[in-house]
């Protein structure tokens, strides 16, 4: 064999040699999320994954369906599969509790996004302030129905009863409209359950059951999708206003006509990125804060403009 060759080949061996040892020495992280139905839950995924290819990482996703229990076994999978670090987007944030505690005792770092895990044993959360922004929204539906509707409405509520984060988004929206002493009467709330033909179905008979209904309130994606929906099928458009969470692009499309008055925008991207940025720093031996809180916008005619690209 001539000297060139043997060099070649010696230096193809080593290349691939070093390739499997940088593949084994790449951190393998794993992103347990509620479903992929929802862009918002997609657009985590998106976030965390450009993230993870950034920093030569492996991202593996894991899609729980809206089960609760589903979670619970995929990080009991994950700890036997010794990854280096798991991101969780909670269903039932108590009863993801041990499966946590079980990761930590294994040496996994947990990372909670969106939802809150009460006196849980992850080691950070990155979200929203679920209380604080529903707050928020409540004012923003006060100061319009003071504004354009005399200070008087009913209002009837969409959310997901079994979702602790959105059951805080409406906790703080209905406070935050007590608070404001305007004359709003909660109708009905129905269950839409995070399932958007749930939402659609719930919405609708929410629609039915109130003709009088004059203002709805959506806690999530799928409920806010129902929502619009609804009062589109039903051509609700002039007297019904939508206020909810999580843009989309029917959701737009209403805030363009003028029935759809405002909507709570997070960034789940962000919330997918600064997760695998966490879990690397902590690879590296760096600490991280134990609540990262990613902004929110209250988007309306005035600033909807910002938000089309998402939905080319």
């Amino acid at each position: 064999m001539r000297l060139t060759q043997m060099l070649s080949r010696g230096i193809a061996a080593a290349a691939i040699l070093a390739a499997m040892t940088a593949a084994a020495d790449a951190a393998t992280y794993a992103l347990v999320t509620i479903n992929q139905q929802a862009l918002f839950f997609n657009q985590i995924n998106d976030g965390a994954q450009k993230a993870a290819d950034a920093a030569g990482a492996e991202l593996v996703i894991f899609n729980a369906n809206n089960v609760p229990a589903a979670q619970n076994d995929a990080i009991e999978t994950y700890i036997t599969q010794k990854v280096d670090g798991i991101i969780l987007v909670a269903i039932d944030v108590n009863g993801v509790k041990p499966a946590i505690t079980a990761a930590k005792a294994a040496g996994i770092p947990v990372i909670a996004i969106d939802a809150q895990i009460p006196d849980g044993d992850n080691i950070s959360f990155i979200g929203v302030d679920n209380t604080k922004a529903g707050e928020d929204i409540g004012k923003h539906y006060a100061e319009y129905v003071k504004a354009n509707m005399s200070g008087t409405a009913k209002v009837g509520i969409i959310g997901a009863l079994n979702s602790f984060i959105q059951n805080q988004r409406l906790d703080g929206f209905k406070k935050a409209v007590t608070d404001s002493g305007l004359a709003v009467t909660v109708t009905d709330t129905v269950d839409g359950q995070n399932v958007q033909d749930v939402a659609l179905g719930a919405a609708e008979n929410l629609m039915t059951a109130n003709p009088d209904m004059t203002t709805i309130y959506a806690t999530g994606e799928p409920q806010l999708i129902g929502a619009v929906s609804a009062v589109e099928s039903q051509g609700r458009q002039s007297d019904v206003k939508v206020f909810g969470w999580d843009l989309t692009a029917q959701a737009v499309k209403g805030i363009d006509e003028g029935w759809v008055a405002a909507v709570v925008q997070q960034d789940p991207a962000g919330e997918g990125q600064a997760a695998v940025e966490a879990l690397v720093k902590l690879g590296k031996g760096e600490t991280i804060e134990p609540i990262i809180n990613i902004p929110i916008t209250i988007v309306t005619k005035e600033n909807v403009d910002q938000f089309r690209g998402m939905f080319k």
